[in-house]
């Protein structure tokens, strides 16, 4: 995985810190087609991970006070604000019904900074009594002029070990604008765009996901995993990503708005 899933959140990480959020959440749910520009928190649709850690190799404790909407804009914090045994305070949020096949898609700018991990991505598993199955967009802020992308199938890496997904380079850095990132979804593919480019298409059939899977947003740090993110370097201030909106379309329906991939 790129270790951020919530569940196993991050499966190791991404799928580790997946699952702690799942176990909270109702019977499994079907996700209608949406677009969400952040006028307000929908508590209907979002749940916010709050006052746990997902593993060791986390130095943060998801908080909900790290997640808020300010002025139209989803702001997801990281801050050195220490809560139980962790030094820092974090923040995650995900749909609380799965997507099928389709395409899901946000703009987001994330802030920078060596041994912190930025995602957007999609998961299911266990404790919903589904195989670990996960599409990521990963922001390792030690480069914010890169973004990786992996998927899982039933806990298996396409990509192979934790952290090996593929890297693409940025228009620009992450840290100084914001980016559209968008994966579409069906039975035979997985496409990965960056600002309406097309960066990785995915047809090996062991390589893509089948289970409906949950949205996630996270920012978190590690002082451990430091092979993949890079050495921690301790934050004084508090940071965040900031999401402008995000998107889901289910497959065979057109663009709803006009930022879509599916509008060109």
């Amino acid at each position: 995985m790129n270790k951020h899933g919530f569940l196993a959140y991050i499966a190791l990480p991404a799928a580790t810190m997946a699952a702690g959020l799942l176990t909270a959440l109702p019977a499994f749910a079907q996700q209608a087609s949406f677009f969400d520009d952040f006028d307000s928190l929908s508590s209907q649709r979002w749940y916010v991970a709050d006052g746990w850690a997902t593993g060791t190799y986390q130095n943060c404790t998801w908080k909900s006070d790290q997640v808020k909407v300010e002025d139209g804009m989803l702001t997801v914090g990281f801050a050195p604000s220490p809560y139980k045994d962790r030094q820092y305070s974090c923040g995650a949020l995900q749909t609380k019904q799965a997507i099928g096949y389709g395409t899901f898609e946000a703009r987001l700018k994330t802030p920078s900074g060596s041994g912190l991990n930025a995602a957007f991505f999609s998961y299911i598993g266990p404790t919903q009594g589904k195989p670990h199955d996960e599409i990521d967009f990963e922001v390792l802020l030690r480069d914010t002029g890169k973004v990786q992308t992996t998927t899982f199938v039933n806990g298996i890496s396409g990509d192979g070990e934790i952290g090996s997904g593929q890297d693409h380079d940025l228009p620009y850095p992450s840290d100084s604008d914001f980016i559209n990132y968008a994966v579409t979804w069906t039975p035979e593919t997985i496409q990965y765009f960056i600002n309406g480019k097309l960066v990785r298409t995915i047809d090996e059939a062991f390589r893509i996901p089948t289970n409906p899977q949950r949205i996630f947003f996270s920012l978190w740090g590690s002082d451990t995993l430091t092979d993949w993110m890079g050495p921690f370097t301790p934050v004084t201030a508090p940071i965040r990503m900031e999401v402008d909106w995000v998107a889901y379309t289910a497959l065979g329906e057109t663009c709803q708005f006009p930022e879509s991939v599916l509008c060109d």
